[in-house]
């Protein structure tokens, strides 16, 4: 195929026994797909050899005339060797390594089409938002704008964590087509290794802050927090700067985690009595340690008796999400789960 006869976008879902899921997916693209021209976008799933009806449900996608492109792995590679997977096959001038589990608010793939019509771009960040049952009536509502960046700082400062968030993230696979992603599996941050990399090729860069994607919540896990997200979060970033990724980027970037990422993550840590405080301590120390921001505003949450812990990081919460500007989505979160509380008594 020519550039000019490839798709616009290549969705690539990387998937494993969890069809359910992957269904209500796949009939959201194709409620999406009624709206969108031949051509424009690809589809890929891309089964990790999978013992329930995920072939069932991809071919009665296809059937319902989804352009899916059907990868079924004869072994189990395991989730980064999958995501990697999806990078590598897609087709389009962008892709989107989209979770199973996640859906598109109603109308927006077309817009987000639009979008990447209009420019060429490194990194198209969603803004998405958890929902627990109905993502219809879990909407937080409200309308976004085009942010559009030069500066890599401060895109990265604006995005924050979603850099981890496989389907928040369309990146920009035209310019970094020579990349073989399965170099950068090992570290559960695949997408961030394409993500960064896209965007620090890129003249500009763009997040889109009406809300995209609609994710279920706490539908992954098996990791160490820490560990990923401090740790190894750290040394991907730090291994761009011979690249161009400036200190001052990367600053901006861990600032913001540490304003607001960071603190949710530990109170549910602490709420949850999971983990190893002494190693979380550890890895945050490593990184943070000479940071104000984080011994008197993350450490607390670590180190101070539960009870405190608890109180000091719904506060820290609480105060974070106002300055990045996410209070309306967080109170619209806790409304939900009152409301859920009150009909369950």
């Amino acid at each position: 195929m020519s550039d000019e006869t490839l798709p616009l976008l290549t969705i690539a879902i990387p998937t494993f026994n969890r069809a359910g899921y992957l269904e209500l997916n796949l009939t959201r693209l194709g409620d999406e797909y009624e709206s969108i021209a031949d051509g424009i976008l690809e589809i890929i799933v891309s089964d990790n050899h999978s013992a329930d009806d995920t072939p069932g449900v991809v071919a009665r996608a296809i059937e319902r005339g989804l352009p899916i492109r059907y990868i079924r792995n004869t072994i189990d590679i395991g989730s980064d060797a999958n995501i990697a997977q999806c990078f590598n096959e897609a087709c389009g001038h962008y892709v989107q390594i989209m979770g199973d589990d996640d859906l598109y608010v109603h109308g927006t793939l077309a817009y987000l089409l639009e979008r990447l019509k209009r420019d060429d771009y490194g990194v198209v960040c969603l803004r998405p938002f958890g929902y627990e049952n109905d993502p219809e009536r879990e909407f937080p509502g409200g309308r976004g704008d085009v942010r559009i960046f030069d500066d890599l700082g401060e895109f990265l400062a604006a995005i924050g964590p979603f850099i981890t968030f496989i389907s928040a993230c369309v990146i920009n696979r035209r310019i970094q087509s020579e990349i073989d992603a399965r170099q950068f599996c090992g570290s559960n941050l695949v997408q961030v290794h394409l993500v960064v990399y896209a965007a620090l090729l890129a003249k500009r860069n763009v997040y889109l802050t009406d809300y995209i994607l609609a994710c279920k919540r706490a539908n992954s896990g098996g990791y160490d927090f820490s560990e990923v997200f401090v740790e190894r979060l750290g040394r991907i970033l730090d291994s761009y700067r011979p690249a161009g990724l400036a200190a001052q980027a990367i600053n901006r970037f861990e600032t913001r985690m540490l304003t607001s990422y960071h603190p949710f993550n530990l109170l549910r840590q602490r709420l949850a009595r999971q983990g190893d405080l002494h190693a979380t301590y550890g890895r945050f120390a490593a990184r943070f340690g000479q940071r104000p921001l984080f011994r008197f505003w993350v450490a607390p949450i670590i180190t101070l008796p539960r009870p405190l812990a608890l109180a000091w990081g719904a506060g820290a919460t609480l105060i974070g999400r106002i300055v990045v500007g996410d209070f309306r989505r967080g109170l619209h979160f806790a409304w939900n789960r009152l409301r859920r509380v009150g009909v369950r008594s």
